[in-house]
């Protein structure tokens, strides 16, 4: 399985950077061409939901493996339409590969998301600590080796540049801002409100549906008002999503305490993709904008990757000092406690059967355990919220793109 998803990932990484250098390649006139970013950021970001369903009906319905299997017919057809349809770009000059680049940014960025992920036991832990200094250090080599390089992975004008500067970071906070939205969420549905794999994918859709709607509303804004309008408001949109959904609870409806929240977390992420593509193409020499197409993706799954080791931290660390706080319910007299430790959630006909003593510490039992989880959660998203908000400054401060700055014509943009 390790070895599996580790080449799931290699090919991944060959596969998604060279996503957005097709289509700046493929639509040169800025109308279409921020339609076609529309789409692909609706795709982008409604993928995560749409996933969530398909992996509920696979899981409920076949089998868990099925969840991997899905993707060969999907390669096979991708193959297919892409020999005939995509059009062939290479870059010109020096086009060496920069394996010392390669190999430091890949264990800097390892090393940093395992010490996020360790923090789970305390952030002042040695293997915290270790990692996560390791992991800087690997990165800060990084940085000095692509400013010596004569053709870096990643040349340092790419990444300095004001404008893009901020379309990578709010890619980076997409990358986490989706994970939050929906791992955690489905963690609600599944085991606080007891949905099915199927119905937690559906109650995940309304999310999609948020970036399908704005995704389209922002490629017929960007090129009228320009980018960083459409940037500043969609993480507050977003943001507000995320803390309606700290206010979940053990007995709290999906119509009135996740729905709005979802909505609006959807229709934020949608307002912000469709202008941050477009930003980050922004200015970029012919030979460096491949990498600049490479990067806005590496930086939505870096994002991700360390959103999954942070959100994690905070869900461990908050309910272990809920549990601490709340201390577990007594039970009744005569009976131990280990007598019913690690016992299943028993359906209403055997609680009903339980002597009153009993089901009432039963149910109280579960009521406490449910309630650590949703705090968990609510940081989580909280958490989510706070990362997410500070894209808004960031924007505002960074962002100098007009509309008339966007890229138009056919600028070159190369793919491998």
């Amino acid at each position: 399985m390790f070895i599996a998803r580790a080449g799931q990932g290699v090919f991944a990484a060959l596969l998604a950077p060279a996503a957005l250098a097709i289509l700046t390649v493929t639509f040169t006139d800025t109308k279409e061409r921020a339609k076609a970013f529309g789409v692909f950021g609706a795709i982008a970001g409604g993928g995560a939901a749409v996933g969530l369903l398909l992996g509920g009906v696979l899981t409920e319905y076949a089998n868990w493996r099925w969840c991997l299997l899905v993707n060969i017919p999907v390669a096979i057809v991708a193959i297919a339409a892409a020999v005939p349809l995509v059009m062939e770009s290479k870059a010109h000059g020096d086009t060496r590969y920069d394996l010392p680049g390669a190999i430091l940014v890949a264990l800097g960025l390892a090393s940093l998301v395992y010490g996020f992920t360790e923090a789970e036991d305390g952030w002042a832990t040695v293997p915290t600590i270790s990692f996560i200094a390791l992991g800087i250090a690997l990165l800060a080599a990084f940085v000095v080796v692509e400013t010596k390089s004569d053709n870096p992975l990643l040349p340092m004008s790419v990444l300095l540049d004001r404008d893009r500067g901020a379309a990578y970071i709010g890619s980076a906070v997409i990358g986490a801002a989706l994970l939050g939205g929906t791992l955690y969420l489905t963690f609600y549905f599944q085991i606080v409100l007891e949905m099915s794999p199927v119905i937690a994918g559906v109650a995940s859709l309304p999310m999609t549906g948020g970036i399908l709607i704005t995704a389209a509303i922002a490629s017929a804004l960007v090129p009228k008002i320009g980018p960083k309008p459409l940037m500043a408001v969609g993480p507050v949109v977003s943001a507000i999503g995320l803390l309606l959904l700290t206010q979940i609870g053990v007995d709290t409806s999906y119509w009135t305490h996740v729905l709005p929240g979802v909505v609006l977390l959807g229709l934020g992420l949608g307002l912000l993709m469709v202008p941050m593509q477009n930003v980050a193409l922004i200015g970029v020499p012919d030979h460096d904008a491949g990498a600049a197409s490479a990067l806005i993706n590496a930086t939505l799954q870096v994002g991700g990757a360390l959103g999954a080791a942070v959100f994690t931290t905070v869900y461990t660390s908050s309910k272990t000092s809920y549990l601490a706080d709340n201390p577990t319910p007594t039970p009744p007299a005569g009976v131990p406690a280990e007598a019913l430790a690690g016992q299943e959630i028993p359906s209403d006909e055997v609680l009903a059967a339980l002597p009153e003593p009993i089901r009432d510490f039963v149910l109280a039992t579960i009521d406490h355990a449910f309630a650590a989880e949703v705090s968990g959660y609510a940081w989580a998203f909280g958490t989510a919220a706070i990362l997410v908000a500070l894209v808004c400054p960031v924007v505002l401060g960074l962002v100098r793109a007009k509309k008339d700055d966007l890229p138009v014509g056919d600028t070159p943009v190369h793919i491998g």
